[in-house]
Parts: C-alpha cells; structure tokens; sequence
C-alpha cells in the first residue's frame, strides 16, 4: 500500500480495518440522478460488531457494496485491510474478496444443486484449498452454526434460518479480514433473527471476526456495539454501546 496514504490515516491514530474518506457515489436511473453516497466518511475497527442503519434508499447497501469491492465509488478514498481500492484492477478486487471478506446476503445466495457443506467449501474451492482440508474445516464450522445433522441437505431442504446459517458458516470458513452482511435477518421471524445475531454476535466475541451490517431491523441495531447512521447517503449520527 502507497505509505502516503498510510501516513494520513495512522499519523494520529491507528488505522481501522475499513478506513472512507468522503466517499460519493452516483447513479443514473433513467433520466434521473441518484446522489447514493454524498460524502461519506468512517472508520471501523478490527474485531468491531458495527450496524450500519438508516431506511431504504439512504446509501447504507451502496456502501456495504464499495466497502466489499462489489461496487466503485465515483470518488473519495476507500480502504480495506490495507488495500487501497481505488488503485486496485478487477483481478486484484477479485482476490481482495476471495481472501479478504466475506458476504452474507439477505437472498442467502447459496447454490442451489449444492449440499449445506458443499456450498460452506465453495469459497476454499476457489482458493485452491485440498478436498480433505476443506470439508474437515466445513463440517467443524457447520457444527458451530448448529447444522451437524444437515450437511448433505440442499438449501430447498433447508429453512430460511437454516440457509442464513450456511451462508455465514460460508462467510467466515476461510478466515476473512471481514464480513460485510446485507440486511442478514430481513427474510427471518424474529426468533430465528435474534438465534443468527447471537451466533455472529459469538463468533465476533471468539474469533475476533470483523462484522459490518446495513440494516434497518431494530433488533440488528440493539446487538451492534456501535451504530452508525446514515440518511441521504451522508452520516448523520453515530452511537457507541457502553460495556
């Protein structure tokens, strides 16, 4: 990483894993102009359990998507894991999110003609991990997630909590710097919503995995230990929980 910008982040403090500064980011949608990101501007610590909130439309998903190298930002600075994105090329974004962050997604996005521990060795697949030490590291991570009873069940055999489970059992198999989850409980009956917070809320704990949400689900927002908010694609507030 160029030791510039290195120097204007560490210079008074230590830098975060995700370090935005003054982040936009427009869309065209038809003759319209989306301001999505107007200027963002956010730090976010290793080992942090951070919600990002805000309604629909405000910039929270834009972000999370940026922040994961899914998306460019139009200008600003964005770092991750000491990776500067925008001096990046796609290849080099692809590896970033192979190796370095996971994804969980509201639509669980797991592959359907893919079993629960086929889907969790996917991302080891692509990184090239030998089949024996990968299903021995899925099978452990499915146990943690509580699914040792249902690692040859495809994911229509599966329960929507069951699925969400897989996909962060998925997440963190390989060991990310990160993992950015997208709305994770929109799709789940409260009970089922409140069991996957706790379980990443231990894994957090354990691990020392890195947790970044976009939600607008309250109950998100009451497990993150800090709440950033955000409207009309700026920061508005931010809250940090008392331990």
């Amino acid at each position: 990483m160029d030791n510039n910008l290195i120097s204007a982040f560490t210079r008074d403090t230590k830098m975060g894993i995700v370090e935005c500064v003054d982040v936009k980011k427009t869309y065209n949608q038809g003759k319209l102009r989306v301001e999505a990101l107007r200027g963002v501007t956010l730090s976010v610590d290793r080992g942090a359990f951070v919600a990002i909130a805000g309604p629909s439309g405000s910039g929270k998903t834009t972000l999370l998507n940026i922040i994961g190298g899914l998306d460019a930002a139009d200008s600003g600075t964005v770092i991750v894991d000491e990776h500067p994105l925008d001096k990046m090329n796609q290849s080099q974004l692809a590896s970033l999110r192979l190796h370095k962050v996971g994804f969980v997604f509201q639509a669980y996005n797991l592959i359907p003609v893919l079993s629960a521990v086929e889907n969790v060795e996917f991302v080891m697949l692509l990184q090239g991990v030998p089949y024996d030490q990968r299903r021995e590291r899925a099978i452990a991570i499915l146990d943690d997630v509580g699914l040792e009873a249902k690692y040859h069940r495809r994911p229509a055999e599966l329960s929507g909590g069951e699925q969400q489970r897989v996909a962060v059992a998925r997440a963190i198999v390989a060991d990310p710097s990160i993992v950015l989850a997208d709305e994770p409980t929109a799709n789940l009956d409260s009970k089922t919503g409140k069991g996957l917070l706790e379980l990443m809320r231990d894994m957090n704990e354990k691990k020392k995995v890195t947790f970044v949400f976009s939600t607008h689900d309250n109950m998100v927002m009451d497990y993150a230990r800090r709440l950033v908010l955000i409207r009309d694609g700026l920061v508005v507030e931010e809250r940090i929980k008392e331990t």
